[in-house]
């Protein structure tokens, strides 16, 4: 397989993307806001460019996202794709690695002709437009539509609005600019309800998700005296409560909301038996540096690993050594 690959600018993304093929649109595992926005806002341009296009992803999208799929598909796993993307080109979106993409890889890795992202740390595996200082995914789709002539439609719009909201946190977050802003202005004006985006996003959880929540914060740890926040989330818990993987998604918020804390981590048991961190950071601090040690990645302020460990307590032992190393360096 080919190992060096070529960063491209927005006009050479764009003449690839104006070849009419079928087209598979894929995103990571675990899919969030941005990779959902991002994906389904690609597909609609690749349509409007004169391609069928198809979204898939190893994992379904999650219950509270999937307004913004209404009309548009059904299903997004490897099973449901039609007859006729046996052979297609596949471009991803907000995938940073090829363990992002997770099982998708090994089918479709080799027919990955582009790849869009916006991650500082990662591993391309295709040539790429990577624009770290994009907020979003969807801030690079959004400029790819601009460029294309291509009129900005509502549906369109609001896919990359709640992409761009989802990934700074309701524009809370440090990665926002004032460039982002823009961004976000100009699909307001195209038509995107703002309170309805934010209310679906933001406002609304699912019980299982709160229950996730309480559960980890009768879990949660504080250590480094108070700047180190840790939710230790087993997998027989998710089994006890009847809990799907999307129902853990907010346990960091826990972790990293608490006054003082600079660094927080969930840990969380998986089916398979290994475990997942997410890492926040409240101060200057690079935790992508730590997920790194443990073959993740992501941002500054904001990443995330998978990896194996005898049991959750080692699997925190772990975390909680690489982030004291780095709040030790403050």
């Amino acid at each position: 397989m080919k190992t060096e690959y070529r960063a491209l600018g927005l006009t050479e993304a764009l003449d690839i993307l104006k070849i009419k093929a079928p087209t598979l649109v894929a995103f990571h595992v675990r899919p969030d806001a941005d990779a959902v926005g991002s994906a389904f806002a690609l597909a609609l341009l690749l349509r409007a460019l004169g391609s069928e296009a198809y979204c898939v992803s190893g994992d379904e999208i999650p219950e509270r996202l999937r307004f913004l799929t209404a009309g548009l598909q059904g299903s997004t796993l490897p099973t449901s794709i039609p007859a006729g993307f046996e052979n297609a080109r596949v471009v991803s979106v907000d995938t940073a690695s090829p363990a992002q993409m997770g099982p998708l890889f090994e089918a479709y890795g080799a027919r990955v002709c582009l790849m869009i992202d916006h991650h500082g740390t990662g591993e391309p595996y295709a040539d790429h437009v990577v624009v770290p200082a994009a907020a979003a995914c969807a801030q690079i789709v959004q400029d790819l539509v601009a460029l294309s002539g291509i009129a900005l439609t509502k549906q369109m719009a609001t896919l990359l609005y709640a992409a761009i909201a989802g990934d700074t946190g309701s524009f809370r977050y440090s990665n926002v600019t004032g460039r982002t802003h823009l961004h976000a202005a100009a699909l307001i004006d195209a038509g995107v309800d703002v309170a309805f985006v934010s209310q679906k996003l933001f406002e609304t959880k699912l019980y299982q998700s709160l229950l996730a929540e309480k559960l980890g914060f009768d879990r949660l740890q504080l250590l480094e005296n108070g700047k180190l926040a840790v939710i230790t989330f087993p997998h027989t818990l998710c089994v006890e409560h009847h809990l799907a993987d999307e129902h853990l998604g907010t346990l960091i918020d826990v972790a990293r909301c608490v006054a003082g804390v600079e660094i927080a981590a969930a840990i969380r048991g998986t089916a398979d038996g290994r475990y997942r961190v997410s890492l926040r950071a409240n101060g200057d601090f690079d935790v992508a540096s730590v997920a790194a040690r443990f073959g993740g990645g992501g941002h500054r302020r904001a990443a995330g690993a998978t990896f194996d460990a005898d049991d959750i307590e080692m699997a925190k032992q772990m975390i909680v050594e690489a982030a004291s190393l780095l709040l030790g360096g403050e």
